[in-house]
């Protein structure tokens, strides 16, 4: 379980925990001030925590929805407001439902699919039905030697 680590001075200087109670990602909400306010994130290759984890830890109390619209949102605010366009690696479930997830601005943003599953290249773009734009917006889907940077990679454990 990876986790992290900083001074009570930068804790303090970030701001307190969000205790909104159960169901609250209080340590992403937290991670993602700290980032935002200048905070690094350095790697320590040695185990300095055992973290116990069991069935009535409050983590299992939070949404994965949740967690995917604070991740979504963070990554349109610090990364792609900031880009003319970029390409989604993964022309499956999970690059789908990030363009999805997108503001229609970034949604504009996105240049391309790209991947390495030859039905999808083969398919040729990707359709989102769920737009009430006409004609619907249609996405090509490339071979990932084929995509242009900046690249955004989305993958499911």
């Amino acid at each position: 379980m990876p986790t992290w680590f900083c001074s009570r001075d930068w804790f303090q200087r970030v701001r307190s925990f969000d205790e909104g109670g159960k169901g609250v990602p209080e340590d992403l909400l937290w991670f993602y001030q700290s980032v935002g306010q200048g905070g690094g994130v350095v790697r320590v290759d040695q185990c300095l925590l055992v973290y116990r984890y069991h069935q009535q830890a409050a983590t299992h109390s939070v949404l994965e929805e949740t967690i995917w619209n604070l991740r979504v949102a963070f990554l349109q605010e610090r990364v792609i407001n900031q880009w003319e366009s970029f390409t989604i690696w993964n022309a499956g479930k999970q690059g789908r439902k990030l363009y999805r997830c997108l503001s229609p601005s970034n949604q504009k943003k996105v240049r391309a699919f790209c991947d390495v599953d030859e039905k999808k290249i083969k398919k040729g773009f990707y359709t989102y039905e769920e737009s009430k734009e006409r004609p619907k917006p249609k996405i090509p889907v490339l071979h990932y030697r084929d995509a242009s940077p900046p690249c955004i990679i989305c993958v499911k454990l």
